[in-house]
């Protein structure tokens, strides 16, 4: 099982990685929010342990953008600020469970496995578009029953649109989910909607992924017009 912590304390965040990893867990780490929403977005994740206070892009920020794009991977958030403020916010925007600094590290793992446990019995969803589909936890593509190979960024881009699906996705939204350190070229994303009208419209001669004059794109059913 395949966990990401996102802890900018670089001594605890390899403590955490050589516990966790002794514990059976496989473990990647990110030492800023932008890198670790990256990450959570990209990956294939049992759990996320997510500090509040990260450069970049706080906690908070990338716990609430997680959930506003309904990745439902949850979120063990670990921090500093012990405030009930603190802990109500962190919960509010979307946290599982929270556990203080210092921590027991025996807690943190009993968390970590009932998170685990109860995540079991949620299936991952899959996004549909008409017959295209998106297996979100399995970072797989298919039209019509057919798989689609996608790069993990051409994966990001055409999640966010299924996501939206029917409605313009700006070309800095789709920038700041796919790219979040890079959100300055909209010339990257252009590069990959190419590459995704090649591999999932015309290679099924179909017109699914719209361009939106001024904005962006929309990802429509096309089998509409049919």
């Amino acid at each position: 099982m395949r966990i990401l912590v996102v802890e900018d304390e670089v001594d605890l965040a390899h403590t955490l990685h050589t516990g966790l990893t002794a514990e059976g867990y496989s473990v990647d780490l990110a030492h800023d929010g932008r890198q670790g929403l990256w990450m959570a977005r990209t990956g294939e994740y049992v759990l996320i342990v997510l500090d509040l206070m990260l450069p970049g892009l706080n906690g908070y920020k990338v716990c609430a953008q997680l959930r506003r794009e309904n990745n439902a991977t949850p979120i063990l958030v670990l921090t500093a600020k012990d405030g009930e403020w603190d802990q109500a916010e962190a919960l509010d925007t979307g946290a599982d469970d929270y556990l203080a600094k210092p921590f027991s590290y025996v807690v943190l793992v009993a968390r970590l496995r009932a998170l685990v446990r109860r995540a079991a019995t949620v299936a991952p969803p899959v996004l549909a578009v008409g017959d295209l589909s998106l297996d979100v936890a399995g970072r797989v593509c298919r039209r019509a029953g057919a798989r689609v190979e996608l790069t993990p960024r051409e994966f990001a881009v055409l999640e966010l649109l299924a996501r939206r699906a029917g409605q313009a996705v700006s070309k800095t939204d789709l920038l700041y989910h796919a790219w979040p350190d890079e959100a300055w070229d909209p010339n990257l994303v252009e590069a990959r909607v190419s590459a995704l009208r090649k591999k999932v419209d015309a290679a099924f001669h179909r017109q699914s992924l719209q361009t939106v004059r001024g904005t962006g794109y929309r990802l429509v059913d096309d089998r509409e017009r049919d």
